[in-house]
């Protein structure tokens, strides 16, 4: 499939364009999603740490399986810490915040799905 091609790069380039996104937006989106600044940096951090993991495997030409597995792990963890975090600060953070965190897992939990679905096809690039 195409889409499993090109996932790593999804993947990878999700991750950057909204770890920048919030990183370089965290002063307004504090107000905005009633959280602290130290908060969303942090969850701008870790888009941009899976960011990076996931480009260094998009750039190999032939990827170890446990890389992948790797992967898939921890895009699982994070979309279920993006979901503790909207249970936990529900009652805190505003809906645009809470929206902004169920979203990424949802987006996240995806890419976990289907890079697990086509782990076979992600170990050599095309």
């Amino acid at each position: 499939m195409k889409i499993a091609k090109n996932l790593l790069w999804i993947d990878c380039t999700a991750g950057a364009l909204a770890g920048i996104l919030v990183i370089s937006l965290s002063g307004w989106l504090t107000d905005l999603y009633s959280t602290s600044q130290s908060f969303l940096l942090v969850i701008g951090t870790v888009n941009l740490l899976y960011a990076w993991y996931s480009f260094t495997l998009a750039t190999r030409r032939r990827r170890q399986e446990s890389l992948i597995k790797i992967l898939v792990c921890a895009n699982g963890i994070w979309a279920l810490i993006c979901i503790a975090i909207v249970t936990q600060f529900s009652g805190n953070m505003t809906l645009l915040g809470c929206a902004h965190l169920i979203v990424e897992a949802v987006f996240v939990g995806g890419l976990a799905a289907m890079e697990w679905k086509w782990r076979n096809q992600l170990l050599i690039a095309t």
